[in-house]
């Protein structure tokens, strides 16, 4: 009895002095660091890298930094505290963590912990699939990175990251080459620095993008690769990933019972760690292995594990997963009514992922260009502003002219005023065309991504990526032509065909708009404004049809009447000019058009070279019966 009782105290003694030695050690290593202040990660990371996985040590390290106003410590503290939380699918606490390490590291200033800290963010957001915050954050760290003309080990680690990171956005958009490209190029920077580790992880998500496009013998040598390394530096997170991954190519290539093998192992070594979902993936793969032996019961109670799992931490993409492999085994045990219902529920998981990724997407544009437009609206009173202040100038020069000139320097007086006062109208034309492409160009993207965005939500997805790619296009052609005098007619015509293809849409597509152009013109050779059919269109969609039942016609037709003239006529079969009057009178608020009125003086400051003046017709239509059938404008611009 003496004998044990003696063991124990022992034991006892053992266990306290090494208790105290850690202690020690960490603050030995607390005050060390006080005395030194490194600035760097990789200086940082010396002294602390033993306690970074420990959640305790580092919020008294973040404690104590502050204290010590030793905000570089503080910044890699924070950062490997979100780390931590997100390993355990803490998105939340980990964008909390991220967005303080953020702000100390402004504080700091120090580039490249604020690097670090946007790039943390962006994995945070892309693991909670908001996919466009988590592009821009990347973007933004990448950005940043670049402003260093030679970057340091951190930096250049950092702008790997970023690349990495858009690769997997990509790589959820099903963007698989691009994909590729952007991890290819975080890979050579990862090899010119010697991290192994980042090696490893472009390696697995090359994998990723191959098996996505089938290749299934080239992402198994990936995934081979990426294990290797992960093995060398014993990192067990990439252990357990890249060993799934093998096993999931195993059972793909018809080999089960090699996938088996590697799941047992991993699974014990996935409940160690504690990450529900590498867990439930491991339950799921290995139930999917013994499904294909015919091992039934098995298959199904380790399918059933997963799953559970799944539902209990809500990880979508894992119970997606889960009912595709139930489905798939009850398939096999002819119990066709069961595994219909679980391929049903699979489907269903899988376009809301699906949905919710794009609604996120399309919603981060729309409040992207709803902050656009207001700055817009600001910018078009500041310019309005300076319009009425050079009116002010351009009428005191008159008066200024009138009543102090002398008779004997009038005519010198005169031709100066002449020069200010074209100087004034061109820079009041310029400025009225801006305010014109600031008024349009925030409110029609507004409205378009809304009217796509009901596309989506009625999963209605081969018309919202129609029309999104129809969107991007004429957005495009917008800015390309907004600092340019003239475009050719030609592309003039394919702006305002798109153009009409996105207005359609809130008209639930009932517009028949046809071009008739004359097959003898060379339209590429022929210069108008850029736009300026656009304001004629806008008139005959909603103060001629938007307020029509039945059939809607618009016809553009573009002819030459003689050799020095183009004429382009916009027909349709509207309500016709009086009762579109009508309409507008009788409503609470009437706003003021001036989209005409400045197309005429864009017009005419485009014709001053030419010879030959340009004309603007309306012509109301009738039928028979002279009740009204439509309107139709007929513009004639000079070539020569």
């Amino acid at each position: 009895m003496p004998k044990i009782l003696l063991f124990f105290m022992f034991c006892f003694f053992i266990s306290v002095t090494t208790a105290q030695k850690k202690k020690a050690d960490f603050n030995t290593q607390i005050d060390s660091i006080l005395k030194t202040r490194p600035t760097t990660y990789k200086g940082i990371n010396l002294y602390l890298r033993p306690f970074r996985r420990d959640t305790a040590k580092l919020k008294i390290l973040a404690d104590k930094f502050e204290k010590s106003n030793y905000l570089d410590g503080k910044a890699y503290v924070e950062n490997l505290l979100g780390i931590q939380y997100r390993n355990y699918s803490l998105y939340p606490k980990a964008i909390t963590a991220h967005t303080f390490a953020l702000e100390t590291a402004q504080r700091a200033k120090s580039i490249e912990f604020e690097v670090f800290s946007l790039n943390m963010l962006g994995v945070d957001y892309r693991k909670m699939d908001a996919n466009r915050t988590a592009l821009d954050y990347n973007h933004e760290a990448l950005k940043l990175a670049e402003t260093v003309a030679e970057p340091n080990l951190g930096l250049r680690r950092s702008i790997a990251v970023s690349l990495n990171s858009m690769g997997n956005i990509y790589l959820l958009l099903k963007q698989y080459d691009l994909a590729i490209e952007r991890f290819k190029k975080s890979q050579e920077i990862e090899k010119s620095i010697n991290n192994e580790l980042g090696l490893a992880i472009n390696y697995q998500n090359i994998g990723y993008a191959k098996d996505a496009q089938g290749k299934t013998e080239e992402a198994l040598s990936y995934f081979q690769k990426s294990l290797a390394i992960n093995n060398k530096v014993n990192n067990t997170f990439g252990q357990i990933i890249c060993k799934s991954s093998i096993a999931n190519m195993y059972i793909k290539q018809g080999n089960p019972n090699k996938a088996i093998e590697l799941l047992k192992v991993n699974l014990v070594t996935a409940e160690k760690l504690g990450n529900k979902k590498y867990l439930s993936y491991e339950y799921l793969n290995l139930g999917w292995a013994q499904s294909k032996l015919g091992l039934y019961s098995k298959a199904e109670k380790n399918l059933n594990i997963g799953l559970n799992i799944a539902k209990e931490y809500n990880l979508s993409s894992s119970l997606s997963y889960a009912y595709s492999h139930l489905s798939e085994l009850y398939e096999s045990k002819n119990d066709y009514e069961t595994a219909l219902k679980f391929y049903k529920l699979s489907d269903e998981f899988e376009k809301k992922i699906s949905n919710e990724r794009t609604i996120q997407y399309v919603n981060d544009l729309i409040i992207k260009y709803d902050s656009e437009r207001q700055d817009n609206e600001i910018k078009n009173l500041a310019k309005q502003n300076e319009i009425a202040q050079l009116q002010l100038i351009k009428n005191r020069n008159i008066w200024v002219i009138v009543l102090g000139s002398f008779i004997s320097v009038i005519s010198i007086l005169y031709f100066l005023y002449r020069q200010r006062l074209l100087q004034n109208q061109k820079r009041i034309l310029t400025l009225e065309q801006d305010v014109l492409r600031t008024q349009m160009n925030p409110h029609f993207i507004f409205n378009a991504l809304n009217s796509i965005k009901h596309y989506i939500i009625n999963n209605e997805q081969k018309n919202a990526v129609r029309y999104l790619n129809k969107f991007s296009k004429l957005v495009r052609k917008i800015l390309e032509s907004s600092t340019l005098k003239e475009v050719s007619l030609q592309e003039e015509l394919e702006t305002m065909d798109l153009y009409m293809n996105i207005e359609n849409i809130r008209f639930s597509n009932e517009i028949d708009y046809t071009i008739n152009v004359d097959e003898s013109l060379n339209l590429s050779k022929i210069k108008v404004p850029p736009l300026v059919l656009q304001p004629f269109l806008e008139n005959a969609l909603w103060h001629g049809l938007s307020s029509k039942k039945g059939d809607k016609k618009i016809i553009l037709s573009v002819f030459k009447p003689s050799d020095d003239f183009i004429q382009i006529d916009i027909e349709d079969n509207g309500i016709g000019r009086t009762a579109s009057a009508k309409i507008k009178s009788e409503k609470v608020i009437n706003r003021k058009s001036i989209g005409i009125d400045l197309t005429k003086e864009r017009l005419q400051n485009f014709i001053k070279d030419f010879q030959n003046p340009f004309s603007l017709i309306f012509d109301d239509l009738f039928d028979d019966k002279k009740n009204p059938k439509g309107t139709k404008v007929a513009l004639k611009i000079p070539i020569s």
